[in-house]
Protein backbone atom coordinates (compact mmCIF):
# COMPACT_ATOMS: atom_id res chain seq x y z
CA UNK A 1 0.00 0.00 0.00
CA UNK A 2 1.30 3.47 -1.06
CA UNK A 3 1.31 6.36 1.24
CA UNK A 4 2.14 8.60 -1.42
CA UNK A 5 1.36 8.03 -5.08
CA UNK A 6 3.33 10.39 -6.41
CA UNK A 7 6.62 9.39 -4.60
CA UNK A 8 5.53 5.81 -5.25
CA UNK A 9 5.06 6.46 -8.99
CA UNK A 10 8.23 7.90 -9.42
CA UNK A 11 10.19 5.49 -7.86
CA UNK A 12 8.10 2.74 -9.70
CA UNK A 13 9.09 3.95 -12.76
CA UNK A 14 12.70 3.99 -12.03
CA UNK A 15 12.32 0.13 -11.41
CA UNK A 16 10.34 -0.90 -14.68
CA UNK A 17 13.67 1.36 -16.49
CA UNK A 18 15.81 -0.77 -13.97
CA UNK A 19 17.69 3.07 -13.58
CA UNK A 20 20.04 1.59 -10.96
CA UNK A 21 22.41 5.11 -10.89
CA UNK A 22 19.10 7.30 -10.03
CA UNK A 23 17.53 4.87 -7.54
CA UNK A 24 21.27 5.12 -5.51
CA UNK A 25 20.54 8.44 -5.39
CA UNK A 26 17.13 7.96 -3.85
CA UNK A 27 17.80 5.52 -1.29
CA UNK A 28 21.62 5.36 -1.47
CA UNK A 29 22.23 7.56 1.71
CA UNK A 30 20.21 9.73 3.99
CA UNK A 31 20.11 13.01 4.56
CA UNK A 32 22.31 14.69 7.34
CA UNK A 33 20.79 16.00 10.41
CA UNK A 34 22.71 19.15 10.89
CA UNK A 35 22.96 22.37 13.31
CA UNK A 36 20.73 23.98 10.26
CA UNK A 37 18.70 21.02 10.29
CA UNK A 38 17.50 19.46 6.99
CA UNK A 39 17.88 21.01 3.59
CA UNK A 40 17.53 18.86 0.28
CA UNK A 41 15.59 18.95 -2.51
CA UNK A 42 12.08 17.58 -2.65
CA UNK A 43 11.30 13.85 -4.13
CA UNK A 44 11.54 10.26 -3.69
CA UNK A 45 13.49 8.13 -1.08
CA UNK A 46 15.28 8.95 1.71
CA UNK A 47 17.86 11.24 0.29
CA UNK A 48 15.01 14.28 -0.43
CA UNK A 49 12.41 15.63 1.71
CA UNK A 50 9.42 14.09 1.49
CA UNK A 51 6.10 12.48 3.43
CA UNK A 52 8.03 9.66 4.95
CA UNK A 53 11.94 11.18 5.74
CA UNK A 54 9.49 14.31 7.41
CA UNK A 55 7.82 11.75 9.52
CA UNK A 56 10.87 10.00 10.66
CA UNK A 57 12.53 12.95 11.16
CA UNK A 58 9.94 14.49 13.28
CA UNK A 59 9.60 10.59 15.09
CA UNK A 60 13.66 10.90 16.29
CA UNK A 61 12.85 14.33 17.28
CA UNK A 62 10.03 13.94 19.28
CA UNK A 63 11.75 10.92 21.04
CA UNK A 64 14.82 13.13 21.65
CA UNK A 65 13.05 16.16 23.05
CA UNK A 66 10.93 13.35 25.38
CA UNK A 67 14.50 12.43 26.82
CA UNK A 68 15.42 16.51 27.22
CA UNK A 69 12.54 17.99 29.10
CA UNK A 70 10.24 16.04 31.64
CA UNK A 71 7.62 18.97 31.01
CA UNK A 72 7.53 18.12 26.66
CA UNK A 73 4.14 17.45 27.47
CA UNK A 74 2.74 20.98 29.36
CA UNK A 75 4.92 23.12 27.20
CA UNK A 76 4.43 22.08 23.72
CA UNK A 77 6.09 23.34 20.51
CA UNK A 78 5.50 25.21 17.62
CA UNK A 79 5.40 24.91 13.83
CA UNK A 80 5.72 27.19 11.09
CA UNK A 81 6.24 27.04 7.30
CA UNK A 82 6.65 29.01 4.23
CA UNK A 83 5.05 28.43 0.39
CA UNK A 84 7.06 26.28 -1.30
CA UNK A 85 5.40 23.54 -2.69
CA UNK A 86 6.59 20.55 -5.19
CA UNK A 87 3.95 19.21 -7.84
CA UNK A 88 5.71 16.22 -9.17
CA UNK A 89 6.27 14.63 -5.98
CA UNK A 90 3.08 16.54 -4.13
CA UNK A 91 5.41 17.90 -1.08
CA UNK A 92 4.49 21.20 0.50
CA UNK A 93 5.93 23.26 3.32
CA UNK A 94 2.32 23.20 4.41
CA UNK A 95 1.97 19.42 3.63
CA UNK A 96 5.39 19.04 5.85
CA UNK A 97 4.39 21.01 8.73
CA UNK A 98 0.46 19.22 9.13
CA UNK A 99 2.47 16.08 9.40
CA UNK A 100 5.31 17.48 12.03
CA UNK A 101 1.90 18.38 13.68
CA UNK A 102 0.45 15.21 13.60
CA UNK A 103 3.64 13.15 14.95
CA UNK A 104 3.66 15.18 18.07
CA UNK A 105 0.00 15.49 18.89
CA UNK A 106 -0.11 11.61 18.42
CA UNK A 107 2.41 11.72 21.38
CA UNK A 108 0.37 14.24 23.67
CA UNK A 109 2.61 16.66 22.88
CA UNK A 110 0.72 19.96 21.95
CA UNK A 111 1.54 21.94 18.94
CA UNK A 112 1.52 25.69 18.11
CA UNK A 113 0.96 25.24 14.11
CA UNK A 114 0.87 28.37 12.29
CA UNK A 115 -2.64 27.93 9.90
CA UNK A 116 -1.28 30.38 7.39
CA UNK A 117 2.70 30.90 6.31
CA UNK A 118 4.99 33.23 8.23
CA UNK A 119 8.11 34.50 7.91
CA UNK A 120 10.65 32.26 9.77
CA UNK A 121 11.56 34.64 12.65
CA UNK A 122 8.01 34.04 14.14
CA UNK A 123 9.56 30.72 15.24
CA UNK A 124 12.12 31.65 17.10
CA UNK A 125 9.75 34.42 18.74
CA UNK A 126 6.95 32.16 19.44
CA UNK A 127 9.59 29.91 21.51
CA UNK A 128 10.27 32.69 23.31
CA UNK A 129 6.99 34.02 23.99
CA UNK A 130 5.67 31.18 25.11
CA UNK A 131 8.25 29.81 26.85
CA UNK A 132 8.57 26.23 24.32
CA UNK A 133 10.13 23.23 24.62
CA UNK A 134 11.00 23.93 20.70
CA UNK A 135 10.88 25.03 17.35
CA UNK A 136 10.26 23.73 14.03
CA UNK A 137 10.36 26.36 10.57
CA UNK A 138 9.76 24.67 7.44
CA UNK A 139 11.68 26.98 4.84
CA UNK A 140 14.64 26.15 2.82
CA UNK A 141 15.06 30.37 2.44
CA UNK A 142 16.65 31.32 -0.47
CA UNK A 143 17.36 27.70 -2.29
CA UNK A 144 16.81 26.91 -5.84
CA UNK A 145 12.46 26.25 -6.17
CA UNK A 146 13.02 22.15 -6.07
CA UNK A 147 14.39 22.47 -2.28
CA UNK A 148 13.03 22.47 0.99
CA UNK A 149 14.32 22.39 4.82
CA UNK A 150 13.62 21.76 8.39
CA UNK A 151 14.83 24.12 10.72
CA UNK A 152 15.11 23.47 14.23
CA UNK A 153 15.10 25.87 17.50
CA UNK A 154 15.93 24.77 20.92
CA UNK A 155 14.06 26.08 23.67
CA UNK A 156 16.60 29.46 24.52
CA UNK A 157 15.08 30.40 20.70
CA UNK A 158 18.26 30.17 19.29
CA UNK A 159 18.66 27.37 16.42
CA UNK A 160 20.52 24.09 17.82
CA UNK A 161 24.18 23.66 17.94
CA UNK A 162 25.99 20.70 18.74
CA UNK A 163 25.76 18.06 20.28
CA UNK A 164 21.89 18.15 19.67
CA UNK A 165 21.83 17.73 15.90
CA UNK A 166 24.39 14.72 16.98
CA UNK A 167 21.72 13.53 19.56
CA UNK A 168 18.25 14.23 17.27
CA UNK A 169 20.39 12.24 14.03
CA UNK A 170 20.40 9.17 16.61
CA UNK A 171 17.30 9.77 17.04
CA UNK A 172 15.89 9.61 13.83
CA UNK A 173 17.95 6.42 12.77
CA UNK A 174 16.13 4.54 16.29
CA UNK A 175 12.63 6.15 14.85
CA UNK A 176 12.27 5.27 11.16
CA UNK A 177 9.33 2.72 11.06
CA UNK A 178 6.28 5.54 10.61
CA UNK A 179 4.16 5.17 13.78
CA UNK A 180 0.49 4.28 13.31
CA UNK A 181 -1.64 6.94 11.91
CA UNK A 182 1.82 8.85 11.51
CA UNK A 183 0.48 10.09 7.73
CA UNK A 184 -3.14 10.37 8.98
CA UNK A 185 -2.61 14.34 9.25
CA UNK A 186 -6.20 15.05 9.07
CA UNK A 187 -6.28 13.49 12.62
CA UNK A 188 -5.08 16.88 14.18
CA UNK A 189 -7.75 19.45 13.11
CA UNK A 190 -10.15 17.84 16.06
CA UNK A 191 -7.34 17.54 18.74
CA UNK A 192 -7.53 19.89 21.83
CA UNK A 193 -3.70 19.64 21.75
CA UNK A 194 -3.83 21.78 18.42
CA UNK A 195 -3.08 25.57 18.83
CA UNK A 196 -2.88 27.93 16.61
CA UNK A 197 -0.72 30.85 17.18
CA UNK A 198 -1.19 33.47 14.43
CA UNK A 199 -3.20 35.88 15.48
CA UNK A 200 -1.50 36.36 19.19
CA UNK A 201 1.97 36.48 17.14
CA UNK A 202 0.86 38.88 14.56
CA UNK A 203 -0.47 40.86 17.74
CA UNK A 204 2.43 40.80 19.68
CA UNK A 205 5.27 40.55 17.50
CA UNK A 206 4.17 43.68 15.92
CA UNK A 207 3.90 45.30 19.37
CA UNK A 208 7.45 43.99 20.76
CA UNK A 209 9.55 45.50 17.69
CA UNK A 210 7.60 49.00 18.18
CA UNK A 211 10.60 48.99 21.32
CA UNK A 212 12.76 49.87 18.88
CA UNK A 213 10.66 53.11 17.16
CA UNK A 214 12.41 55.83 18.06
CA UNK A 215 11.35 58.60 15.66
CA UNK A 216 7.14 57.95 15.38
CA UNK A 217 6.65 61.84 14.73
CA UNK A 218 9.67 61.95 11.67
CA UNK A 219 7.84 58.75 10.67
CA UNK A 220 4.72 60.08 10.07
CA UNK A 221 6.04 63.33 8.38
CA UNK A 222 8.14 61.52 5.97
CA UNK A 223 8.03 62.05 2.05
CA UNK A 224 11.07 59.12 1.85
CA UNK A 225 9.18 56.24 -0.62
CA UNK A 226 9.78 52.86 -0.35
CA UNK A 227 9.48 49.98 -2.41
CA UNK A 228 9.71 46.84 -0.75
CA UNK A 229 10.00 43.07 -2.72
CA UNK A 230 8.98 39.64 -1.21
CA UNK A 231 10.61 37.94 -4.22
CA UNK A 232 7.71 35.39 -4.34
CA UNK A 233 7.73 35.01 -0.61
CA UNK A 234 6.29 34.96 2.47
CA UNK A 235 7.48 38.45 3.75
CA UNK A 236 4.72 40.95 1.60
CA UNK A 237 2.09 41.51 4.51
CA UNK A 238 4.14 41.23 7.20
CA UNK A 239 6.44 43.98 6.49
CA UNK A 240 3.30 45.99 5.19
CA UNK A 241 2.23 45.76 9.16
CA UNK A 242 6.01 46.46 10.27
CA UNK A 243 5.60 50.13 8.41
CA UNK A 244 2.12 50.62 10.07
CA UNK A 245 3.70 49.67 13.98
CA UNK A 246 5.92 52.61 12.84
CA UNK A 247 3.49 54.84 11.26
CA UNK A 248 5.67 55.10 8.11
CA UNK A 249 3.43 54.81 4.72
CA UNK A 250 3.29 51.62 3.34
CA UNK A 251 6.40 50.89 0.84
CA UNK A 252 5.17 50.29 -2.74
CA UNK A 253 5.42 46.68 -3.46
CA UNK A 254 6.67 45.07 -6.22
CA UNK A 255 3.02 43.49 -8.14
CA UNK A 256 4.29 40.48 -9.71
CA UNK A 257 6.45 39.07 -6.67
CA UNK A 258 4.32 40.68 -3.52
CA UNK A 259 1.85 37.20 -4.00
CA UNK A 260 3.91 33.91 -2.23
CA UNK A 261 4.73 31.93 -5.41
CA UNK A 262 6.75 28.13 -5.43
CA UNK A 263 7.76 28.71 -9.02
CA UNK A 264 9.60 32.04 -8.03
CA UNK A 265 9.20 33.34 -11.80
CA UNK A 266 10.47 35.78 -12.22
CA UNK A 267 14.09 35.50 -11.08
CA UNK A 268 16.45 32.78 -11.78
CA UNK A 269 17.65 32.36 -8.09
CA UNK A 270 15.13 33.72 -5.23
CA UNK A 271 18.28 35.17 -3.57
CA UNK A 272 18.41 39.20 -2.59
CA UNK A 273 22.31 38.35 -1.77
CA UNK A 274 22.81 38.21 -5.84
CA UNK A 275 22.25 41.32 -6.53
CA UNK A 276 20.90 43.27 -8.84
CA UNK A 277 19.03 40.46 -11.01
CA UNK A 278 17.15 39.46 -8.61
CA UNK A 279 16.26 43.13 -8.11
CA UNK A 280 15.46 44.39 -11.70
CA UNK A 281 11.55 44.51 -11.62
CA UNK A 282 11.78 46.59 -7.76
CA UNK A 283 14.27 49.64 -9.84
CA UNK A 284 11.49 49.68 -12.42
CA UNK A 285 8.78 50.32 -9.95
CA UNK A 286 11.38 52.52 -8.14
CA UNK A 287 11.79 54.53 -11.16
CA UNK A 288 8.27 54.89 -11.98
CA UNK A 289 7.07 55.76 -8.11
CA UNK A 290 10.13 58.19 -7.15
CA UNK A 291 11.46 55.79 -4.72
CA UNK A 292 14.54 56.09 -3.42
CA UNK A 293 15.02 53.05 -1.64
CA UNK A 294 14.67 49.30 -2.81
CA UNK A 295 14.13 46.68 0.54
CA UNK A 296 13.87 43.01 -0.52
CA UNK A 297 13.79 39.94 1.87
CA UNK A 298 14.53 36.91 0.74
CA UNK A 299 11.47 34.17 0.57
CA UNK A 300 11.41 33.58 4.22
CA UNK A 301 11.75 36.96 5.36
CA UNK A 302 14.63 36.57 7.71
CA UNK A 303 17.11 38.32 5.88
CA UNK A 304 17.15 41.76 3.85
CA UNK A 305 18.98 43.54 1.21
CA UNK A 306 18.94 47.31 0.33
CA UNK A 307 19.41 49.26 -2.39
CA UNK A 308 19.53 53.32 -2.77
CA UNK A 309 19.56 55.58 -5.91
CA UNK A 310 22.47 57.96 -6.23
CA UNK A 311 23.10 61.43 -6.90
CA UNK A 312 24.06 60.23 -10.44
CA UNK A 313 20.94 58.07 -11.43
CA UNK A 314 23.18 54.69 -10.44
CA UNK A 315 21.57 52.04 -8.14
CA UNK A 316 23.79 51.19 -4.63
CA UNK A 317 22.79 47.71 -4.01
CA UNK A 318 24.69 47.50 -0.20
CA UNK A 319 26.72 45.08 0.88
CA UNK A 320 25.65 42.76 4.36
CA UNK A 321 28.79 44.02 5.94
CA UNK A 322 27.60 48.58 4.74
CA UNK A 323 24.05 47.79 5.78
CA UNK A 324 25.80 46.13 9.09
CA UNK A 325 28.23 49.11 9.95
CA UNK A 326 24.71 51.53 9.14
CA UNK A 327 22.74 49.35 11.18
CA UNK A 328 25.22 49.09 13.83
CA UNK A 329 25.78 52.56 14.06
CA UNK A 330 22.07 53.46 13.99
CA UNK A 331 21.04 50.83 17.10
CA UNK A 332 23.62 51.91 18.92
CA UNK A 333 22.88 55.60 18.24
CA UNK A 334 19.47 55.47 19.00
CA UNK A 335 20.20 53.08 22.72
CA UNK A 336 22.51 56.18 23.24
CA UNK A 337 19.96 59.33 22.69
CA UNK A 338 17.01 57.67 23.44
CA UNK A 339 17.07 54.79 25.59
CA UNK A 340 15.29 54.33 28.98
CA UNK A 341 17.72 51.62 29.69
CA UNK A 342 19.64 52.16 32.69
CA UNK A 343 22.53 49.39 32.28
CA UNK A 344 25.66 51.15 31.76
CA UNK A 345 27.68 51.39 28.56
CA UNK A 346 29.98 48.27 29.88
CA UNK A 347 26.66 45.76 30.27
CA UNK A 348 26.27 46.32 26.33
CA UNK A 349 26.83 44.08 23.54
CA UNK A 350 27.29 43.83 20.06
CA UNK A 351 28.12 40.01 17.99
CA UNK A 352 29.10 39.15 14.56
CA UNK A 353 30.67 36.33 12.87
CA UNK A 354 33.98 35.80 12.53
CA UNK A 355 33.80 36.34 7.90
CA UNK A 356 31.68 39.87 8.74
CA UNK A 357 33.52 42.97 8.47
CA UNK A 358 35.13 44.15 11.68
CA UNK A 359 32.96 47.33 11.93
CA UNK A 360 31.02 46.62 15.21
CA UNK A 361 34.56 46.01 16.94
CA UNK A 362 36.12 49.38 15.94
CA UNK A 363 32.80 51.63 16.84
CA UNK A 364 32.95 49.58 20.04
CA UNK A 365 36.39 50.66 20.74
CA UNK A 366 35.66 54.02 20.22
CA UNK A 367 32.51 54.18 21.93
CA UNK A 368 32.59 52.27 24.63
CA UNK A 369 30.67 49.09 24.70
CA UNK A 370 31.70 45.01 23.95
CA UNK A 371 32.07 43.78 20.86
CA UNK A 372 32.11 40.14 19.87
CA UNK A 373 33.02 37.82 17.46
CA UNK A 374 31.15 34.45 17.24
CA UNK A 375 31.43 31.51 14.65
CA UNK A 376 29.93 31.55 11.25
CA UNK A 377 25.92 31.16 11.21
CA UNK A 378 23.00 33.06 13.64
CA UNK A 379 22.94 29.87 15.46
CA UNK A 380 26.14 31.08 17.25
CA UNK A 381 25.39 34.24 17.47
CA UNK A 382 21.56 33.22 19.05
CA UNK A 383 23.31 30.97 21.51
CA UNK A 384 25.87 33.58 22.86
CA UNK A 385 23.24 36.48 22.89
CA UNK A 386 20.85 34.21 25.10
CA UNK A 387 24.22 33.68 27.68
CA UNK A 388 24.72 36.98 27.69
CA UNK A 389 21.13 38.13 28.13
CA UNK A 390 20.84 35.52 30.83
CA UNK A 391 23.94 37.61 32.61
CA UNK A 392 22.00 40.93 32.85
CA UNK A 393 23.19 42.42 29.52
CA UNK A 394 21.78 43.96 26.61
CA UNK A 395 22.56 42.56 23.23
CA UNK A 396 21.68 45.46 21.16
CA UNK A 397 22.62 44.24 17.44
CA UNK A 398 24.36 41.02 15.84
CA UNK A 399 24.82 40.25 12.29
CA UNK A 400 26.54 38.62 9.24
CA UNK A 401 27.53 39.59 5.66
CA UNK A 402 25.15 37.09 4.43
CA UNK A 403 22.98 40.09 5.06
CA UNK A 404 21.43 38.88 8.12
CA UNK A 405 20.75 41.13 11.04
CA UNK A 406 18.71 40.54 14.82
CA UNK A 407 18.08 44.06 15.66
CA UNK A 408 15.61 43.22 17.84
CA UNK A 409 15.83 41.42 21.42
CA UNK A 410 12.90 39.30 21.38
CA UNK A 411 13.93 37.44 17.98
CA UNK A 412 17.41 35.73 18.66
CA UNK A 413 18.17 34.86 14.94
CA UNK A 414 18.05 36.56 12.08
CA UNK A 415 15.52 38.76 11.19
CA UNK A 416 14.99 40.72 8.01
CA UNK A 417 10.93 42.21 8.51
CA UNK A 418 12.32 44.28 11.62
CA UNK A 419 15.70 44.74 10.10
CA UNK A 420 13.04 46.68 6.71
CA UNK A 421 11.28 48.66 8.81
CA UNK A 422 14.33 49.69 11.16
CA UNK A 423 16.17 50.29 8.14
CA UNK A 424 13.04 52.18 6.93
CA UNK A 425 13.58 54.56 9.91
CA UNK A 426 16.68 55.46 9.79
CA UNK A 427 16.23 56.60 6.37
CA UNK A 428 13.45 58.70 7.31
CA UNK A 429 15.34 60.21 10.34
CA UNK A 430 18.78 60.59 7.73
CA UNK A 431 16.79 62.60 5.13
CA UNK A 432 15.73 64.96 8.08
CA UNK A 433 19.11 65.95 7.78
CA UNK A 434 19.61 66.03 4.74
CA UNK A 435 21.56 62.55 4.11
CA UNK A 436 21.08 59.37 2.19
CA UNK A 437 22.18 55.98 3.31
CA UNK A 438 25.44 56.13 1.54
CA UNK A 439 26.23 59.36 2.80
CA UNK A 440 26.19 58.52 6.15
CA UNK A 441 27.66 55.40 5.71
CA UNK A 442 30.72 57.28 4.63
CA UNK A 443 30.22 59.13 7.58
CA UNK A 444 30.41 56.14 9.97
CA UNK A 445 33.59 55.06 8.07
CA UNK A 446 35.19 58.46 8.26
CA UNK A 447 34.18 58.78 12.13
CA UNK A 448 35.46 54.69 13.06
CA UNK A 449 38.04 53.98 9.66
CA UNK A 450 37.34 52.53 6.52
CA UNK A 451 36.52 48.61 6.89
CA UNK A 452 36.67 47.99 3.09
CA UNK A 453 35.35 43.98 2.00
CA UNK A 454 35.38 42.06 -0.59
CA UNK A 455 33.79 38.13 -0.90
CA UNK A 456 33.30 35.89 -3.69
CA UNK A 457 33.17 32.10 -3.87
CA UNK A 458 34.38 28.98 -6.36
CA UNK A 459 32.40 25.95 -6.62
CA UNK A 460 33.82 22.63 -6.90
CA UNK A 461 31.89 19.82 -6.96
CA UNK A 462 34.46 17.26 -6.17
CA UNK A 463 35.30 16.81 -2.26
CA UNK A 464 39.31 15.38 -2.78
CA UNK A 465 40.10 18.63 -4.58
CA UNK A 466 38.74 20.58 -1.76
CA UNK A 467 40.50 18.44 1.00
CA UNK A 468 43.80 18.64 -1.29
CA UNK A 469 43.42 22.97 -1.68
CA UNK A 470 43.08 23.03 2.17
CA UNK A 471 45.59 20.54 2.49
CA UNK A 472 48.41 22.09 0.50
CA UNK A 473 47.84 25.69 2.67
CA UNK A 474 48.25 23.50 6.01
CA UNK A 475 51.69 21.84 4.13
CA UNK A 476 52.65 24.94 1.71
CA UNK A 477 56.74 25.24 2.70
CA UNK A 478 56.57 21.80 4.18
CA UNK A 479 54.70 19.91 6.48
CA UNK A 480 52.96 21.20 8.94
CA UNK A 481 54.24 24.54 7.21
CA UNK A 482 51.38 27.64 6.38
CA UNK A 483 52.39 30.11 3.71
CA UNK A 484 54.72 32.39 4.99
CA UNK A 485 53.54 35.07 2.38
CA UNK A 486 50.91 35.87 -0.33
CA UNK A 487 52.31 37.06 -3.70
CA UNK A 488 53.81 39.98 -2.56
CA UNK A 489 51.96 40.18 0.72
CA UNK A 490 53.12 38.85 3.94
CA UNK A 491 51.36 36.95 6.23
CA UNK A 492 51.22 37.94 9.63
CA UNK A 493 48.75 35.69 11.92
CA UNK A 494 47.14 32.34 10.91
CA UNK A 495 43.80 30.83 12.25
CA UNK A 496 43.17 27.32 11.54
CA UNK A 497 39.59 26.24 12.98
CA UNK A 498 39.91 23.05 11.67
CA UNK A 499 42.64 21.99 13.28
CA UNK A 500 41.95 24.54 16.26
CA UNK A 501 45.89 26.24 15.57
CA UNK A 502 45.90 29.93 16.31
CA UNK A 503 49.35 31.50 15.90
CA UNK A 504 47.97 34.69 17.84
CA UNK A 505 47.74 33.20 20.87
CA UNK A 506 50.55 32.49 23.53
CA UNK A 507 49.93 28.35 23.76
CA UNK A 508 48.93 28.78 19.82
CA UNK A 509 45.50 27.09 20.53
CA UNK A 510 42.35 28.83 18.81
CA UNK A 511 39.97 30.36 21.37
CA UNK A 512 36.83 30.03 19.13
CA UNK A 513 35.28 26.31 18.89
CA UNK A 514 36.93 24.31 16.03
CA UNK A 515 35.18 21.70 13.68
CA UNK A 516 36.74 18.86 11.81
CA UNK A 517 34.10 18.53 9.48
CA UNK A 518 34.52 21.75 7.98
CA UNK A 519 37.36 23.80 6.43
CA UNK A 520 37.85 27.59 7.80
CA UNK A 521 41.34 29.13 7.61
CA UNK A 522 42.08 33.01 8.51
CA UNK A 523 45.18 34.70 7.35
CA UNK A 524 46.00 37.99 8.93
CA UNK A 525 48.45 39.99 6.47
CA UNK A 526 51.20 42.88 7.64
CA UNK A 527 48.46 45.66 5.73
CA UNK A 528 46.00 45.41 7.67
CA UNK A 529 44.10 42.67 5.73
CA UNK A 530 42.14 40.03 7.32
CA UNK A 531 41.08 37.13 4.32
CA UNK A 532 39.19 34.00 5.33
CA UNK A 533 38.81 30.47 3.22
CA UNK A 534 36.14 27.96 4.07
CA UNK A 535 33.98 25.35 3.33
CA UNK A 536 29.91 25.90 2.57
CA UNK A 537 27.26 23.64 4.97
CA UNK A 538 24.62 23.97 2.11
CA UNK A 539 26.76 24.22 -1.04
CA UNK A 540 29.30 22.92 -3.21
CA UNK A 541 31.48 26.21 -2.43
CA UNK A 542 34.70 27.12 -1.33
CA UNK A 543 33.98 30.89 -0.05
CA UNK A 544 36.20 33.35 0.73
CA UNK A 545 35.91 37.16 2.54
CA UNK A 546 38.42 39.71 3.14
CA UNK A 547 38.35 43.08 4.78
CA UNK A 548 40.89 45.69 4.97
CA UNK A 549 40.18 47.62 8.32
CA UNK A 550 42.26 51.42 8.18
CA UNK A 551 42.77 53.49 11.18
CA UNK A 552 40.20 56.71 11.33
CA UNK A 553 41.79 59.38 9.08
CA UNK A 554 43.31 57.46 6.22
CA UNK A 555 40.61 58.49 3.63
CA UNK A 556 42.15 57.13 0.70
CA UNK A 557 39.31 54.72 -0.49
CA UNK A 558 40.20 54.41 -3.87
CA UNK A 559 44.07 53.10 -2.90
CA UNK A 560 42.40 50.69 -0.05
CA UNK A 561 40.47 49.36 -2.62
CA UNK A 562 43.37 48.99 -5.42
CA UNK A 563 45.19 47.09 -2.16
CA UNK A 564 42.44 45.25 -1.12
CA UNK A 565 41.67 43.85 -5.28
CA UNK A 566 45.44 42.98 -5.04
CA UNK A 567 45.16 40.58 -2.15
CA UNK A 568 41.90 38.95 -3.67
CA UNK A 569 43.64 38.25 -7.02
CA UNK A 570 46.99 37.11 -5.00
CA UNK A 571 44.75 35.24 -3.06
CA UNK A 572 43.01 33.93 -5.68
CA UNK A 573 46.00 32.68 -7.62
CA UNK A 574 48.57 31.35 -5.06
CA UNK A 575 46.06 29.66 -2.27
CA UNK A 576 42.99 28.84 -4.57
CA UNK A 577 45.00 28.00 -7.81
CA UNK A 578 41.82 27.76 -10.21
CA UNK A 579 43.52 26.44 -12.92
CA UNK A 580 45.39 23.81 -11.39
CA UNK A 581 42.25 22.61 -9.25
CA UNK A 582 39.76 23.54 -12.14
CA UNK A 583 37.38 25.58 -9.65
CA UNK A 584 34.41 27.08 -11.03
CA UNK A 585 34.12 30.71 -10.52
CA UNK A 586 31.33 32.69 -9.45
CA UNK A 587 29.30 34.20 -12.49
CA UNK A 588 28.44 37.38 -12.15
Amino acid sequence: YQQNPKTYAIVKQLLVEGNAGELQKYFGSRMEFGTAGLRAAMGAGISHMNDLTIIQTTQGFCRYLEKNFSDLKKRGVVIGFDARAHLSSGGSSKRFARLAANTFISQGVPVYLFSDIIPTPFVPYTVTHLKLCAGIMVTASHNPKQDNGYKVYWENGAQIISPHDKGISQAIEENQEPWPQAWDDKLIDSSPLLHDPYAMVNKEYFKDIQKQCFYRNINKETNLKFVHTSVHGVGHKFVQLAFKAFDLSPPFAVPEQKDPDPDFPTVKYPNPEEGKGVLTLSFALAEKDGARIILANDPDADRLAVAEKQESGEWKVFSGNELGALLGWWIFTCWKNNSRDTRAIKDVYMLSSTVSSKILRAIALKEGFHFEETLTGFKWMGNRAKQLMDQGKAVLFAFEEAIGYMCCPAVLDKDGVSAAVITAEMASFLATRNLSLSQQLKAVYDEYGFHITKASYFICHDPKVIQQLFDNLRNFDGKNTYPKSCGRFKVSGIRDLTTGYDSSQPDQKAILPTSKSSQMITFTFANGGVATMRTSGTEPKIKYYSELCAPPGNSDVEQLKKELDELVNALEKHFFQPEKNKLQRKTE
